[in-house]
């Protein structure tokens, strides 16, 4: 017996070897050294955990666009290159395609009822169908002639600051708050919007309070800060504010031809809970499509929704705005070329139509520019459903992974002059990168995202980014406060869900238009 036996067991480390058995795992990405047990909490400040913040210690400390960093136990993973990118969406798209959540956004997300958060799989599949199907689509008119109205009620509020000083980013931000508002839930002018207001707030503190639990679970009954408690107020409160609106939708369903069907409508014809009286609402009737069939929602999935919209809608296309009209002050010379190209195309005799927009050409390129430079999210977060290999490096299953598009924006090796305002660059047949589109094909260029998780209510924000600064610059000329001059315009962020100005945009507007300023679109 021991004639096979021995020499069975001096080849066997060799047979191992061979068939990968004891093949060494790849290292861990590159980052900065490591403290026993709390890793690299002692990073953990605010100024560092930005998109400019990790993309300096990316620079520093890691490699090939990729930086690792522990917090207690939780692994994260900074992706800052468009190659990097690259390697993810096209070879690791499904694993990298869950998001991670907070204790305190798990909460608030009613356990992940929503889109947002919800993990990869059947029920994100059809919430993000209906989504784009339904709630942001095209068809779905009534989103739209809600940008309509409120960009014309806009123009007619900057216009009574004629020759003075008017704060643009209060304004701007007001008008993406009830565009938002009026899809979502019909909200035009309400009292009921301070209330939602002071709720997204408290929300939004939140979303980003230190919890010690979120980086050593078995601690999470310290409740540091008195954090359950505010939670657990913060949802009542919204729970307060939506039921009731759900309520009213129910009890008071729109006709079955009804053309101002909002979001709340559309969802209630997927309430596993019919309506106790009167008919179900339009939407229910109306829909024959197959998600009607494979798609139940409950309220807290109605409720988590809708806090995606009031989140993803108001905060991204506001800033957007805000950033495109402080980078066009700054640039006088590129200012002059998009009104050269409004009065070429639509004339100083009315106002700007829905179908001018699509001749606007040097417009879209300047919002293009824009958000190369100003993301909506500068800083999407991601997850990894399970371990993987990347860059040469393992990645752990679960690591939370941000994808720094702010950084990827302004990679040097993909951009010439990468830090310069330059909205030439994306002219069909003449500039360097007019290929370049929104879809997520171009890594180096991924503003809304890419892959399974990019933002499906894109073409949506975006119709609201280029008919309300198609209506502001073609109706006002703009000139900056007192002898400020263009290079002295801060350009400082904020780091948030977006990256907003620090300090809002002030200007002054004077109508350039020969014909009267009046209610553009029908409003009510």
């Amino acid at each position: 017996m021991m004639t096979w036996l021995l020499p069975f067991l001096f080849f066997l480390p060799l047979l191992l070897l061979l068939s990968g058995r004891w093949k060494k795992k790849p290292p861990l990405p590159p980052g900065p050294r490591q403290l026993p047990v709390i890793g690299n909490l002692n990073l953990l400040k605010d100024e560092l955990m930005t998109h400019r913040g990790l993309d300096e210690l990316s620079k520093c400390h890691g490699s090939g666009g990729l930086l690792y960093l522990r917090f207690g136990q939780l692994n994260t993973l900074t992706i800052s290159t468009p190659a990097m990118a690259r390697e993810v969406f096209l070879l690791h798209d499904v694993v990298f395609a869950n998001r991670p959540a907070s204790i305190a956004i798990s909460y608030l997300s009613y356990n992940r009822a929503d889109m947002a958060f919800a993990h990869y799989g059947p029920f994100w599949r059809k919430v993000r169908k209906l989504s784009v199907v339904k709630l942001f689509s095209r068809r779905r008119s009534e989103s739209w002639a809600s940008v309509r109205r409120e960009v014309s009620a806009t123009v007619l509020a900057v216009a009574e600051f004629s020759g003075r000083v008017a704060e643009v980013g209060e304004l701007v931000f007001d008008l993406t708050r009830r565009i938002t508002f009026s899809a979502a839930f019909g909200l035009r002018r309400s009292d009921n919007v301070r209330e939602l207001l002071d709720i997204i707030q408290e929300f939004s503190k939140l979303f980003h309070a230190f919890n010690i639990g979120d980086f050593f679970p078995w601690l999470t009954w310290l409740d540091l800060g008195r954090m359950n408690g505010r939670l657990r107020k913060a949802r009542l409160s919204l729970d307060r504010f939506i039921d009731k609106i759900i309520d009213d939708h129910i009890e008071n369903p729109k006709d079955l031809n009804a053309t101002d069907e909002d979001m709340v409508d559309e969802m209630l014809a997927f309430l596993e809970e019919l309506p106790k009286h009167g008919r179900p609402c339009a939407a229910a009737v109306n829909d024959g499509d197959k998600l009607r069939n494979s798609l139940t929602l409950t309220r807290d999935n109605i409720k988590a929704v809708i806090m995606d919209v009031m989140f993803g809608g108001v905060e991204t296309v506001a800033s957007a705005i805000e950033w495109t009209m402080s980078e066009l002050m700054r640039n006088p010379e590129e200012m002059k070329k998009v009104q050269s190209e409004l009065e070429a195309v639509v004339g100083l005799h009315r106002r700007v139509e829905e179908g001018d927009v699509e001749q606007l050409i040097y417009l879209k390129c300047v919002i293009k520019e824009n958000l190369r430079l100003h993301p909506p999210i500068p800083l999407p977060v991601h997850e990894t459903a399970e371990e993987c290999v990347l860059g040469g490096y393992t990645v752990p299953a679960r690591t939370r992974v941000n994808f720094n598009l702010w950084a990827i924006g302004r990679d040097a090796t993909a951009w010439k002059d990468a830090e310069v305002f330059r909205p030439s660059r994306f002219l069909p047949g003449i500039g360097d990168s007019a290929e370049v589109d929104f879809k997520g094909g171009f890594f180096e260029y991924i503003p809304f995202g890419a892959g399974r998780r990019s933002c499906p209510g894109m073409q949506l924000g975006l119709y609201a980014v280029e008919l309300a600064l198609a209506e502001l610059l073609h109706c006002f000329s703009w000139k900056l406060p007192g002898t400020m001059k263009p290079s002295e315009l801060s350009m400082d962020d904020v780091f948030g869900l977006t990256a907003p100005r620090a300090e809002r945009l002030k200007s002054r507007a004077n109508s350039r238009l020969s014909c009267p300023l009046v209610l553009h679109y029908d409003y009510c």
